[in-house]
């Protein structure tokens, strides 16, 4: 089944926010956060395929996408959570499911600690894990500079900010095979948005997951204790955040749903069809 995707544009505090969104506007909502270097675009062919039965809500970040680069804006993961609540709460939406991918997982997960009452489940898609001894070997590139002082750290993260690294990690090693799925549009259109500003926004966010480290054990706590209905669906194929890192979750949440699939980080566009079919069960059982 498809659904009608609509393109729209909300002011959250002062901010204009750009977002997509699909489905009956009564129907249970799915908050869709995205990840880096992406946008509300990583979700433009899920809309349409779970638009019949529920609203998902696709928003892009100050700073990214198609929404506003205010100058004054708090561009952090702890900025980015209450600027979804805020977004939210525009649209009067009281109760939602998240869906965590990259490092729209901190974010959401942010959200959630800080309003657990409002979530009815979540849906882990190769998020950023808050298991320190499950990370990728990959993930080890991103701490080497952590190591630096705060400005050569800043530069380090920099280089990393270019059309040719962004292809990389869209790309992200997956098999030769599923390489044709990935669409150029990925990188080519996200590099096209970069400004000087968003540059800079891009290595204080990177730069973030140093601190972000010290917050792994609330999210732990979090969902320890409240056990949010969990549907875990994971691209094996992932160096950052492979099949261990998606096993971890099941520590804090052991009845979770677990799917292990053939694909990458970026599932929803090498294993769409799939990953639509596990969320459409999990939904039907999960938001009545």
């Amino acid at each position: 089944m498809t659904a009608a995707v609509f393109h729209r544009r909300v002011d959250v505090g002062g901010v204009g926010i750009f977002y997509r969104e699909a489905g009956p506007p009564d129907a249970p909502v799915l908050l869709l956060p995205h990840g880096y270097p992406c946008s509300s675009f990583e979700f433009r062919n899920l809309l349409p395929r779970l638009g019949d039965r529920w609203r998902l809500l696709a928003p892009d970040y100050p700073g990214m996408g198609y929404s506003d680069t205010p100058e004054r804006f708090d561009y952090s993961f702890d900025g980015y959570a209450k600027l979804l609540y805020g977004f939210v709460r525009a649209l009067g939406i009281e109760r939602f499911a998240l869906y965590l991918h990259d490092f729209g997982s901190p974010i959401g997960a942010r959200l959630a600690i800080m309003k657990p009452e409002r979530i009815l489940a979540q849906i882990i898609q190769n998020g950023d894990i808050p298991y320190e001894d499950a990370l990728g070997d990959k993930y080890a590139e991103i701490e080497k500079s952590w190591s630096l002082p705060e400005p050569e750290m800043c530069a380090e993260i920099g280089k990393a900010i270019s059309e040719e690294v962004f292809r990389e990690e869209f790309l992200n090693d997956v098999r030769a095979d599923l390489v044709p799925r990935i669409p150029p549009d990925l990188w080519k259109l996200h590099w096209s948005l970069i400004t000087p500003r968003r540059r800079e926004i891009a290595i204080d966010l990177i730069a973030g997951l140093k601190a972000n480290r010290s917050w792994f054990g609330e999210h732990r706590r979090y969902l320890r204790e409240q056990s949010p209905p969990t549907l875990i669906v994971w691209g094996s194929q992932d160096f950052y955040m492979p099949e261990k890192s998606a096993r971890a979750y099941l520590r804090d949440l052991p009845d979770a749903d677990l799917h292990l699939l053939d694909g990458g980080h970026w599932l929803l566009e090498t294993n769409l069809e799939e990953v639509a079919a596990l969320m459409r069960d999990f939904l039907d059982r999960t938001l009545r």
